[in-house]
């Protein structure tokens, strides 16, 4: 990742700012800098324009205006994924509550968020004055008190004393708690000079988080003790793992170990599938092939940075036991059904296990032992209709280091889990908040932020109809994502787990709504596909002729043919979601 949040302290970049010097406004930018971020993306409002002018003015910061709040903050989530901080600039209220729902994403995937909004002018504060873009009450706290539940710090910045604190603590914060925070500006105070921004802001020292050293040692001698006895030990790695900072510790520990290493669902991408010793996605009963097997039957598992929902345990079914795991959390080690051990750091727990462990590649043999080539999707004749799982063979002989995966909600989780990732290519999704529509936003952020890679998004038609317009910032943008809109005329995550007429959508045009939006300026292509032959010369022009353009290929896929994973998982989330009330 590339923000400095990462290191203790965190250089400036060099100043030309053409805006005057000691200001809050310039503050926030030369902040913003400062920490990585190079792209803020933002919806306009008369209470946030004169912030705006003072962002331009940095030449090191591009304002990305998005067509609304909510992929804003989408943006900013999927720019938080490459780059390891985002930001986004929303007007008060009617913007402020219209991006919530985006925050509350990024911080049920622990991303560092920076969501500014710009607020009323600092004399109405206390006035029994009623304002536009409220409810109608001269209270203006309603949205701060929305944010306080889905951030971990708020700033509400009325008072140019006391401004360059709060600034500052917010941004730190975010930094060091890797959650979203909420900074409101009055209107009126970004251009005002004031003594306590008089010169180029102090770096950031962030002081490093260290394990409690004794905490340390006595949890790596149980966690020791507990695996070295162990006959088939396993490694599985989790979504925490990036908020920890622990992937190369992992790694580390998989080297030394030599136990096969699995990942969760929510933690692909984080787990490198190259390693000689991966072996798959574990996810209970629609784990990848022989996985879910090898996990369950093992006498003692390693799980790094877990998240065990309902979605992730497949309706609560994993074949799990507490006395046979040891738990890494970020910042706690929780050994079987025995002693919990606090302030101790994955990164340092898992490094320093990896030098205590005898190696152990039973688990793995086994693995091989039992392991079958999953079968080559059968080839589809001349003119018939195009399958899904043939359209992913194909998305999978596209993927390299030079490219990155976006999953939207829906059967995209479960096809784009089988994909194999090369060594650097990146993978994203959502799965702890699961808000269909997100990908749209998320793309054009992550594709903002790491403009070497060439991103694929797969969406669904229906999660597609929720945020489609920023289509329109993507090409304004000059991005050459490829995105495959599949079109299966429906919810069909849904479908599975409870079907009825609310499911089905209206059918759009797909490519022809984008040539709307493209209107001839920028670089843009777009395909429908119907069989294989369609498919393969579509992308072949993607990654040929228009491989500098945005490329949006439509594939129609019929209704029911979903991945075998979605029709499972569906029927044990349903089956949870129906559970009848218990006994009083």
């Amino acid at each position: 990742m590339d923000t400095a949040n990462n290191v203790g302290s965190v250089s400036p970049a060099p100043v030309h700012s053409a805006c005057s010097s000691g200001t809050l406004g310039r503050h926030l930018a030369r902040r913003l800098v400062e920490i990585g971020v190079r792209d803020v993306f933002s919806v306009p409002g008369d209470f946030n324009l004169t912030l705006l002018d003072h962002l331009i003015a940095e030449p090191n910061l591009n304002v990305v205006g998005c067509c609304n709040e909510l992929n804003a903050g989408y943006a900013a989530d999927g720019y938080a994924r490459a780059k390891g901080v985002g930001a986004c600039v929303v007007t008060f209220t009617v913007g402020g509550l219209s991006v919530l729902n985006a925050i509350a994403g990024a911080n049920s995937e622990n991303l560092p968020v920076i969501c500014i909004v710009g607020g009323p002018n600092s004399n109405d504060y206390g006035t029994n004055r009623i304002l536009h873009h409220t409810i109608g009450l001269p209270d203006f706290s309603q949205e701060l008190r929305c944010f306080q539940t889905v951030t971990c710090n708020q700033a509400v910045v009325n008072n140019l004393d006391d401004a360059h604190e709060l600034i500052d603590t917010a941004i730190s914060t975010a930094l060091k708690e890797s959650k979203p925070v909420y900074i409101s500006i009055g209107c009126n105070l970004p251009g005002i000079p004031h003594p306590t921004f008089g010169r180029d802001p102090v770096p950031f020292f962030l002081a490093p988080k260290i394990s409690n050293q004794l905490g340390l040692e006595a949890a790596v001698e149980a966690a020791a003790e507990f695996l070295n006895k162990a006959v088939k030990p396993v490694l599985v790695g989790g979504p925490k793992l990036r908020v920890a900072k622990a992937q190369k510790a992992f790694v580390e520990l998989a080297d030394a170990s030599e136990y096969p290493i699995a990942v969760m669902p929510s933690g692909k991408g984080l787990v490198p599938e190259h390693h000689p010793h991966f072996i798959g996605t574990y996810w209970g009963a629609v784990s990848t092939g022989f996985v879910g097997e090898i996990v369950e039957s093992a006498d003692a598992y390693v799980f790094a940075g877990p998240i065990f929902n309902d979605y992730s345990s497949v309706g609560y079914s994993l074949l799990i036991k507490k006395e046979k795991a040891i738990i890494v959390d970020p910042n706690r080690v929780t050994i079987a059904n025995g002693p919990s051990f606090g302030w101790v750091f994955m990164a340092d727990f898992l490094s320093a296990l990896a030098k205590r462990l005898k190696k152990n590649c039973t688990a793995h043999e086994n693995y091989r032992r039992i392991y079958v080539p999953s079968g080559i999707p059968l080839k589809c004749e001349k003119d018939e209709p195009l399958r899904v799982n043939v359209l992913f063979k194909h998305i999978q002989e596209m993927l390299s280091g030079d490219s990155a995966v976006i999953a939207e909600t829906g059967d995209s989780w479960f096809n784009c889990q089988k994909l194999r990732l090369p060594e650097n290519c990146g993978y994203e999704f959502q799965m702890q908040y699961g808000s269909i529509g997100w990908s749209v936003g998320a793309t054009l952020g992550y594709a903002q932020a790491a403009k070497d890679k060439r991103v694929i998004a797969c969406i669904g038609d229906g999660s597609f109809q929720v945020t489609a317009q920023d289509i329109s910032t993507m090409i304004r943008c000059g991005q050459r994502t490829i995105i495959f809109l599949i079109n299966n005329g429906g919810y069909t995550i849904e479908v599975e787990i409870h079907d009825g007429p609310y499911n089905v959508i209206k059918n759009w045009d797909y490519t022809a709504l984008v040539d709307a939006i493209h209107n001839g300026e920028g670089k843009c292509w777009t395909a429908k596909v119907r069989t294989e032959d369609e498919l393969t010369e579509a992308i072949a022009t993607a990654t040929g002729a228009q491989k500098d353009s945005l490329c949006f290929i439509e594939v129609f896929v019929h209704k029911d043919d979903t991945s075998k994973e979605l029709l499972e998982w569906g029927s044990r989330v349903s089956a949870a979601n129906g559970r009848p009330p218990n006994p009083q």
